[in-house]
């Protein structure tokens, strides 16, 4: 069985959609929510399931052994991102090479990088008068957004779409894709 942390810093909607899908495999355990921020809705969301939470704000999550602790406290094989917004640390890249997967609201390389996240994203995609966007499911490295690309999935983006429009259109492909791409990233795919 793999031992999976969810790491988020925000309401939590793609981590229970991962867990959801999860929940009846018997190879994924979801075994650990880390937050950054300490009033962050993922929090409820695990505590609902009854999965193990801990907040690490920004200086606690520079720690080497702090957050190896932890980790390795709860087996943790392996490390997904659903909007967490920390950069990070070497460190658990080192620890964790080829381990810790992340989704980013845009078509990579285009609109990534420090501060691109979440509507931040979607206002730049719609301000350039993109025709399309989607989302980019990649291994994290040391800098934001340029990790290895798994996994692309597109959508149009019509002439009068506002940003939320097209936030909805990508937070749609998320749901959809995500948790089979960590699946198939598990199984060596």
């Amino acid at each position: 069985m793999k031992n999976i942390a969810i790491f988020a810093s925000g309401s939590g909607t793609n981590a229970e959609n991962i867990i959801n899908y999860f929940k009846n495999n018997d190879d994924v355990n979801i075994a650990l929510i880390v937050s950054n921020k300490k009033d962050a809705y993922v929090l409820e969301r695990a505590k609902k399931y009854g999965i193990r939470t801990s907040v690490l704000p920004k200086k606690d999550f520079q720690n080497k052994e702090k957050v190896l602790q932890l980790l390795k406290e709860n087996n943790i094989d392996f490390i997904v991102l659903a909007g967490f917004l920390l950069l990070i640390p070497e460190f658990l890249i080192d620890e964790y090479p080829d381990k810790i997967i992340n989704i980013h609201p845009a078509l990579l390389p285009k609109y990534g990088g420090k501060g691109m996240y979440g509507d931040n994203v979607h206002k730049a995609v719609i301000e350039a008068k993109e025709k399309e966007s989607g989302i980019t499911i990649h291994y994290v490295n040391k800098d934001y957004d340029k990790g290895e690309i798994i996994f692309q999935a597109k959508c149009k983006i019509d002439e009068n779409d506002s940003y939320q429009d097209l936030a909805s259109k990508i937070h749609s492909l998320e749901y959809e894709y995500f948790p089979k791409i960590i699946e198939q990233v598990l199984e060596g795919k």
